[in-house]
């Protein structure tokens, strides 16, 4: 027998062998995957085109440079290559001139195709993404367009969304856009905004978010690019001053408004003005009253469009003040003064811009009402018509942009009257009283009712809740509260009535919940602090509450609920012996930094 057929007998023997081992065991197919095959295929692959192996399809530029490839391999990455070679007179040739594309770009892309990698610069960013958006390499139109956005700034933000909208660069668009917004009187200062179309300008100057703090800023902008070509341009200044949104402006402002020549001229600008003064005559008569239409509307820039006007006691000068707080920054500033110190009042707030103080005078009782309008570049606290009964200790709800002011006590007891101002008519009216007599109680509204929950009346605390409906004016009882809360805060958020803190023998810091589906008070997690008359608000699905007092003390924290988790969070007021009363979520302030 030779060596050869010996070697083959022990081949055969070694085979069947290892075949009865793996029989005899258990032994799952394994899939396995080699994560470098198809780098490794992409790199052979670049190399068989610089040597030209297998080559079959060429390209030339305008300017006579070549640039080889496969077929298959650009048409596997590229459904433009696809469409080329499958369906066009291309697909049977082997030379293609390309006269769209510029024959460095087009190197790039194809050694892009080789490579999965791209080298992008100021220089060849604008028509690497157009040439990508040809060959339809959403890769590279994506990376180019993250590379241009991060370029923008005041002196090219108005090309660049040019150029996105002209490629159709959605995200690089929406960025663009809203950059120019963010800094809209920085980019008016360049010649680009000379430049603008009078559709895109209307647009600009129409949007909601433009970031001005007066809107005359606006008129002198819109101003600007007329006159730059005003014997072409004068045609288009009504369209554009029906956006400027001159009612927002101060009288004096509009008077030096209306003597400019070129509003003079036309009759529709100068109807938009006298539609201003008189809108500023009636904010003096009807406060509350806005037109629904845009030039009325304060304009909202801010990523954060609502911040809280918190209401404070300090124990030093001045004993009493009002800050505006942001949760999302955790910033404050101060806000408008007020006179007197309200930490008995009662406090509401119509359209997150109307913002109401009802009664609670310290040391005494009080029928006063003070509203302060935060959309107004100068925001200062006006007097309103007085209650017909005084009232501290009082719980006040916003029901139909009407203010209802809810029991407390005067300077003869405790009270169960309630009272309404409608706005409509400027008049304070009694209305159904509640069942028992309430001082520091909480009041809301949900699904048009207004809620009167727990409270103190004759030397004891309460656990009953009730419910007043307007339409049949009206108080009915509901489920009462596990334990008696005096002092209670409130706040309603996901179609849930949160009872908060309070006093009952001792100060609380636990909370229940009222289901109005199911009528039944449930509790939550505790808070971190007890607290007694703490303010409570409710902002982007969370719960605010800050403030109140304990055992003697005052607290000087603010705790964040999250209905998701069921937690609470903390946040320190940063202010030594300051008490939080009482707040409202309102719109963001002309004045707030």
């Amino acid at each position: 027998m030779s060596v050869k057929e010996m070697d083959t007998i022990q081949a055969l023997f070694c085979e069947n062998n290892l075949k009865q081992v793996l029989t005899s065991k258990e032994c799952e197919p394994t899939n396995f995957r080699n994560n470098s095959h198809s780098a490794r295929i992409l790199v052979d692959l670049q190399s068989l085109r610089k040597n030209e192996v297998l080559c079959d399809i060429r390209f030339e530029a305008d300017d006579g440079k070549i640039i080889i490839g496969h077929k298959n391999v650009l048409m596997a990455a590229s459904p433009y290559f696809r469409a080329m070679f499958s369906n066009f007179d291309e697909s049977n040739k082997d030379l293609v001139t390309i006269r769209e594309l510029d024959s460095n770009i087009l190197q790039l892309l194809v050694d892009y195709i080789y490579t999965g990698e791209i080298m992008v610069t100021k220089e060849n960013v604008q028509a690497l993404l157009s040439a990508a958006n040809v060959l339809q390499l959403d890769y590279v139109n994506d990376i180019c367009a993250e590379f241009l956005q991060k370029q923008v700034d005041s002196s090219n933000c108005i090309r660049i969304k040019a150029f996105a909208d002209l490629h159709n660069c959605t995200k690089l668009l929406s960025s663009s856009e809203a950059y120019i917004k963010q800094n809209f009187l920085e980019v008016a200062k360049g010649e680009d905004f000379l430049s603008l179309s009078s559709e895109d300008l209307v647009k600009l100057i129409s949007s909601n978010d433009l970031a001005v703090p007066f809107e005359e800023k606006v008129f002198e902008c819109v101003m600007k690019w007329v006159k730059h070509d005003s014997d072409h341009r004068i045609d288009f200044l009504s369209k554009l001053m029906e956006h400027v949104r001159l009612p927002l402006l101060k009288p004096d402002i509009l008077f030096n408004i209306s003597k400019e020549p070129l509003l003079s001229n036309s009759s529709k600008c100068h109807d938009y003005i006298i539609e201003s003064f008189y809108f500023n005559h009636q904010k003096c008569v009807q406060p509350f009253t806005i037109p629904k239409t845009i030039r009325f509307k304060p304009r909202q820039f801010d990523g954060s469009q609502k911040v809280i006007l918190m209401f404070n006691e300090s124990d030093t000068s001045p004993k009493c003040y009002t800050e505006w707080y942001d949760p999302a920054t955790k910033v404050r500033g101060n806000a408008p003064g007020i006179n007197d110190c309200r930490d008995t009042a009662g406090f509401g707030v119509i359209s997150d811009q109307f913002v109401f103080v009802v009664g609670g005078v310290n040391g005494s009782s009080s029928k006063s009402v003070s509203m302060l309008d935060v959309s107004s570049q100068s925001p200062s606290w006006l007097p309103l018509i007085e209650m017909s009964v005084s009232r501290r200790l009082l719980g006040v709800g916003i029901l139909n942009d009407c203010i209802y002011a809810v029991g407390g006590r005067d300077d003869t007891g405790l009270l169960n009257s309630v009272e309404v101002f409608d706005v409509s008519i400027k008049k304070w009216q009694m209305v159904s009283s509640m069942s028992i007599t309430r001082s520091s109680l909480g009041v809301c509204v949900f699904n048009n009712h207004l809620y009167a929950v727990g409270g103190a009346s004759n030397g004891r605390s309460l656990k009953s809740v009730e419910y007043y409906d307007p339409t049949l004016d009206a108080w009915t009882p509901v489920a009462d509260m596990s334990i008696c809360r005096n002092g209670v805060g409130v706040g309603v958020l996901d179609g849930l009535i949160y009872a908060i803190g309070g006093y009952n023998k001792e100060y609380l810091k636990s909370v229940e919940v009222y289901n109005p589906n199911n009528g039944v008070w449930s509790y939550i997690a505790d808070m971190h602090f007890s607290r007694y008359r703490p303010g409570v608000a409710v902002l982007d699905g969370f719960l605010y509450v800050f403030g109140g007092e304990r055992e003697s003390s005052i607290v000087d924290t603010i705790e964040v609920y999250d209905p998701n988790t069921n937690t609470w969070t903390m946040e320190t007021l940063s202010r030594d012996g300051v008490r939080a009363y009482g707040g409202v979520v309102v719109d963001r302030p002309h004045d707030y930094h």
